[in-house]
């Protein structure tokens, strides 16, 4: 594994590439405990967000659609990646609880869910050198970490979500 989720708490690929942090897990007894990343089972993200509510649709559904942007993956829509690969074993991707393991060599991609957890996680010792590209943006091309604003429609709406990935490829592209 080489990815930063393997010492990470939360649900995904313990090798990710992509890696998305939020403050906050889905509020049912089988993730209470989470002590690692914990693969989901297809079908699995459709029980979070029916018995969670529609805030953890909208998260699911802003990762597929960011991933699908960045065209990673082998799927014929956003939905059906959603569906059937994201977040579980193999994907490449996690939805991280805990911190940001920073490892500047890595390709991994750190990307921080929210001004206000970033400011949170900043202020709890994370080692990022963020220079903010507008109100909503942030870079540390160095740590390959990005800030942006919490995956919901409102928040995170289809233009901001092609800066994003514009951002992220442009991580690929610079030394």
């Amino acid at each position: 594994m080489t990815g930063a989720a393997q010492n990470g708490i939360g649900l995904g690929d313990a090798g990710a590439q992509v890696n998305v942090y939020i403050a906050n897990k889905p509020p049912m007894a089988e993730y209470a405990d989470l002590q690692r990343v914990e693969p989901l089972q297809c079908g699995e993200i459709e029980l979070i967000y029916r018995a969670c509510g529609n805030g953890w649709r909208k998260v699911f559904n802003v990762y597929a659609k960011l991933l699908f942007a960045l065209n990673t993956q082998q799927a014929a829509s956003w939905q059906q990646y959603r569906d059937r690969q994201l977040l579980q074993a193999g994907s490449q991707t996690a939805l991280l609880f805990s911190a940001p393991e920073l490892t500047p060599a890595e390709k991994t991609v750190h990307i921080v869910a929210g001004r206000t957890y970033a400011k949170t996680l900043l202020e709890a010792g994370l080692p990022a050198q963020l220079h903010w590209l507008n109100n909503e943006f942030a870079i540390d091309q160095h740590h390959r970490l990005l800030v942006c604003p919490y995956f919901d429609y409102r928040q995170l709406n289809n233009e901001k979500l092609v800066y994003l990935a514009q951002l992220i490829k442009a991580l690929d592209e610079t030394p």
